[in-house]
């Protein structure tokens, strides 16, 4: 859109076309939450799905840790959820304190009704989330080019989790219940997850997100037999599907990251879904996974969120570990943590870690 800013800093998107650079880009999931004082003031009074749904909210949200450590991290991620697809589909979603996403009637069983109206349900994703589209405009206005905007979604699997489990779960009963007992009606439901999908991250791109993530938070749930079934296909159709979407929106292709969660197992297909970067948790050794990529793709991670809560002399050790993993980070990684940033993190030593990176892995150690 012509009333953006030239970008200033595109160290990300060289990096993600697998290009040499001068130092690894780096952001961190959930860097925009809880842990954040100014988060708890911006957000008020408001619950969070409001917060999802105020573009003036969500962009302020979405800010607040690039002008926290303005100059040390590399992108922004638009501020919202995983859950607004199943919103979108017509299921109610609450987000309850001290619990999480809570859904009051999830989905129990193929002969319900609910499910029928939702497999039949036309969905209109442009008109449904277009909120979220407003936030990702506005953002793009407000960052005036300094970094690169992250759209995301949640992945067709994740997504199934919480919609029969009606929310977060440590069993998934429901869920294994649905793809072993109902295998035929959850792959129905996960391929019109899919398809939501697709459209809903490029009418992100359309509004303004110059990159594109994945999250398949509860990849490690399924045995890898059972991920192959229930959750490759799903991610593959969105990697093949997006760049085609977008050329019939007029659009060009942006770089996607998948990010499989526990799918350490699944390394070796993840990198031939022809997206262009592979998030790690951090239960994968960095120079075993740059082994299995072989350069096929760019990797992102993996730092334990945990060590933050280790003080500086830990979080020393562990990112020198992470930049000898991937080489020197040069080329071919996204430097993060393997999972979002956790409530209670100090951000002085979330700043530490960003600061770390440049130290041991910035120019001076080419």
């Amino acid at each position: 859109m012509s009333d953006f800013a030239p970008l200033q800093n595109d160290l990300l998107l060289r990096a993600v076309r697998g290009e040499h650079v001068e130092r690894p880009p780096i952001w961190v999931m959930r860097q925009a939450g809880r842990y954040l004082p100014e988060y708890h003031e911006a957000k008020s009074f408001h619950d969070f799905f409001t917060c999802c749904r105020s573009p003036e909210i969500s962009s302020t949200l979405t800010l607040q840790p690039i002008d926290r450590y303005d100059g040390l991290i590399d992108a922004a991620i638009i501020f919202s959820d995983i859950l607004v697809i199943p919103q979108a589909m017509g299921m109610v979603v609450e987000m309850l304190d001290g619990k999480g996403p809570h859904f009051p009637k999830p989905l129990r069983v193929p002969t319900d009704r609910q499910y029928q109206d939702l497999i039949s349900k036309r969905v209109d994703v442009e008109k449904e989330l277009d909120y979220v589209y407003q936030a990702i405009t506005l953002t793009r206005q407000k960052l005036k080019g300094r970094v690169p905007l992250f759209g995301f979604c949640g992945a067709p699997w994740t997504l199934l989790c919480y919609m029969v489990e009606g929310g977060g779960s440590k069993m998934f009963v429901q869920s294994k219940t649905w793809v072993y007992k109902y295998p035929n009606e959850s792959k129905k439901l996960l391929e019109k997850i899919a398809l939501l999908c697709v459209q809903y991250l490029a009418f992100q791109v359309k509004a303004g997100a110059q990159i594109v993530q994945i999250f398949d938070s509860w990849a490690a749930e399924l045995s890898p037999s059972a991920f192959r079934e229930f959750s490759l296909p799903y991610l593959r159709y969105i990697s093949k599907q997006l760049p085609g979407h977008l050329k019939i929106m007029n659009l060009e292709p942006v770089p996607m990251v998948v990010f499989a969660k526990g799918a350490w197992f699944a390394l070796d297909e993840l990198c031939d879904l022809e997206y262009q970067v592979v998030g790690l948790d951090w239960l994968q050794d960095p120079a075993q996974a740059m082994d299995v990529a072989k350069g096929r793709v760019v990797l992102q991670g993996n730092m334990d969120p945990g060590v933050l809560y280790g003080g500086k002399e830990a979080i020393t050790a562990a990112v020198e570990e992470m930049v000898k993993g991937f080489g020197g980070g040069k080329q071919g990684w996204v430097a993060n943590l393997g999972h979002g940033v956790q409530p209670g993190v100090n951000p002085e030593d979330l700043k530490f870690f960003f600061e770390e990176i440049h130290r041991l892995a910035g120019p001076a150690n080419s």
